[in-house]
């Protein structure tokens, strides 16, 4: 009777915190009018904020997925003096707020000898949608260096062992056997890095600017309206940030379970 007892009350706290977020969420559906939220879609303003959002957040996940695959098979492959280094400060700002990141970006792209320099080359990162990109880029590199070294732990060396014996290079073994069987991990990270950079936004704004129509994504059109007093557009902003973290946790879900019964298989 403990143990059952013990077992109801976990199911329900489960349940209950589970129903209030999702009625919070829902809040979001319910409130405006139906016809709010069309108009408030159909907006220019809008329109520029998911286009700006769509381009800089498929730009700012392809280059994390090209640097983030590395960096998760060396550390789950190899040893190396700092590794444990590396991990921490990859990790690091999962744990502190964007802002902080952002003022960080903001202070090392600013008045450095690296921002000095890119300005002399005509690159110029502060208030610009390269900006974006990279803020977008540093906030969602530490999840997907996360999956992708999940993934690659997944993978057993004996299979690349196999193929060295065989007569593989190292690269050929990582492209022809490692990486085919991460795919599932790999597409996952993907979605999780689409869905993370979609929604950064305390780095984006220090590094990038909240300008109207300039470096407005999603976020900030959410950001700026709430300061107008523009609660529809807000709104709308909102509802359109949570389909997007809805499709990937959908998609992401329905691969994990597939793996797993793969493996259960």
């Amino acid at each position: 009777m403990e143990g059952l007892s013990f077992r109801r009350v976990t199911i329900a706290v489960a349940f209950l915190f589970t129903l209030f977020l999702f009625t919070a969420i829902a809040t979001l559906f319910l409130v405006p009018r139906p016809g709010e939220i069309i108009e408030a879609l159909k907006s220019e303003e809008m329109l520029y904020s998911l286009k700006l959002s769509l381009i800089t957040a498929s730009l700012s996940t392809l280059l994390v997925i090209l640097v983030g695959v590395p960096i998760g098979y060396a550390l789950s492959r190899f040893d190396f003096p700092g590794k444990s280094a590396v991990k921490s400060i990859l990790d690091l700002p999962m744990a502190f707020p964007e802002l902080v990141l952002g003022l960080a970006l903001l202070l090392l792209f600013g008045k450095t000898a690296l921002g000095e320099g890119l300005a002399e080359l005509g690159v110029k990162v502060v208030f610009t949608k390269l900006g974006i990109i990279i803020a977008q880029f540093f906030t969602a590199l530490p999840y997907a260096v996360r999956v992708i070294y999940t993934t690659f732990e997944g993978v057993s060396p004996r299979y690349e062992l196999v193929a060295r014996s065989l007569g593989y290079t190292e690269f050929e073994t990582f492209r022809k056997v490692t990486l085919p069987m991460a795919k599932d991990g790999l597409f996952a990270s993907t979605i999780i890095t689409f869905a993370r950079s979609m929604g950064a936004f305390g780095a984006v704004l220090i590094l990038a600017g909240g300008s109207y129509m300039n470096t407005e994504i999603l976020p900030v059109t959410l950001y700026l309206n709430i300061s107008y007093g523009n609660i529809g557009m807000a709104i709308t902003s909102g509802i359109v940030l949570v389909i997007v973290s809805f499709l990937a946790i959908l998609l992401f879900e329905r691969l994990e379970g597939g793996r797993d019964a793969s493996v259960r298989g």
